[in-house]
Parts: structure tokens; C-alpha cells; sequence
């Protein structure tokens, strides 16, 4: 999901002023400032203050926030439905294992902010990503090759990884951890 406008129109938690901008001084007091009433994009408060908002709306409607990582997001009900939400700036990536529970979640968050459903997840932050039915694919090969460029190392000979080729990830229902076979 897109948060549009979540640096624009958003209150303020501290007082700012601003110079007049040249050509739009008002005649008279050329020399004075002006208070903002509302954020602007781009100044370090819009983001403190959008954050604010956005993390006291999550932890109000129940969220957990990781300890170690404070864009995460997590809801567990009593029968182990869970939700995650991941923020990044003005996006929220949503992954669950109950479709009502993210379906109620989606209808309440859309009337809190302006939202678009931009659909599957599909590239993010370098990754490329292609779900199906049973399986979702990560691929970096384009972060990759760029790095190499950039580095000058196009042509470099090829090693192998770590990370076994292929390797499928599933869940032990018993236990519920994950297990590489």
C-alpha cells in the first residue's frame, strides 16, 4: 500500500518558521517570517511526525513493534492469526496467514489515510520478487550486476555461494519453524 500524502497536510509537533520565498513576500513586512501550520515535504520533521503518527495508530490498534526493528509491525490473536506490516517512508508491506484479518485490517487503515493498493509486492528495495501458488521467488540480479559495475568487477570470475541453488524453505507444522531441505 502507497500512503499519498503522508509528508503533506500533516500536523506539526513542534513550532517552525520559514523565510518568505522570494517573489511571495507579502508587501509591507518583507522582513518577517512565516509560521507553518502544517509539515512540507521534505523537512526532517515531516517524516518524525508522520512516523509518530503512523506508529501511534499501529500500536493502537494492538501492534507489537519488534524491538530490534522499529518499522515492523506484528498481531497475534489467540488462535495464532498473524499480521505483519513492514513501513518503509510512505509504503506499508503487509504479510499474513489469515485473509480476513488482513482484509479488516486493509478496510480500517484506508479510512485513517489515504491509501493506494498498488497490488502483489513484486520489486522492493533491490529485490525482485515473483510469487505463485506455493512459492515466492527473491532474485537480486539486477542489484547485483549494478554493484559489479559500479565496482568495476563485470567480468570477475564467479563464485560459488553460500546459499544452496534452489534451496526450498518449508514449515514444520509440528513445531512451526522453518526448515531447509
Amino acid at each position: 500500500m502507497d500512503i499519498k500524502s503522508a509528508f503533506i497536510n500533516d500536523f506539526l509537533e513542534e513550532e517552525i518558521y520559514i523565510e518568505q520565498l522570494m517573489g511571495y513576500e507579502v508587501n509591507g513586512h518583507e522582513n518577517k517570517v512565516l509560521k507553518l501550520n502544517k509539515a512540507l515535504y521534505g523537512f526532517k520533521q515531516t517524516l518524525r511526525t508522520w512516523y509518530s503518527r503512523i506508529d501511534g495508530y499501529l500500536l493502537k490498534n494492538r501492534f507489537v513493534k519488534f524491538p530490534h526493528e522499529y518499522v515492523i509491525y506484528v498481531k497475534i490473536k489467540e488462535n495464532d492469526d498473524t499480521l505483519i506490516v513492514y513501513l518503509y517512508v510512505d509504503e506499508l508491506v503487509f504479510t499474513w496467514n489469515n485473509p480476513k484479518m488482513f482484509r479488516d485490517f486493509k478496510q480500517a487503515i484506508i479510512k485513517k489515510f489515504e491509501m493506494t493498493d498498488i497490488g502483489l509486492i513484486t520489486y522492493y528495495l533491490g529485490i525482485k520478487i515473483k510469487q505463485e501458488e506455493d512459492e515466492i521467488f527473491l532474485n537480486q540480479k539486477k542489484f547485483t550486476k549494478k554493484i559489479l559495475k559500479k565496482f568495476k568487477m563485470k567480468d570477475c570470475a564467479k563464485v560459488n555461494t553460500l546459499v544452496e541453488y534452489r534451496v526450498k524453505i518449508s514449515k514444520n507444522n509440528k513445531k512451526d519453524k522453518l526448515y531447509i531441505i
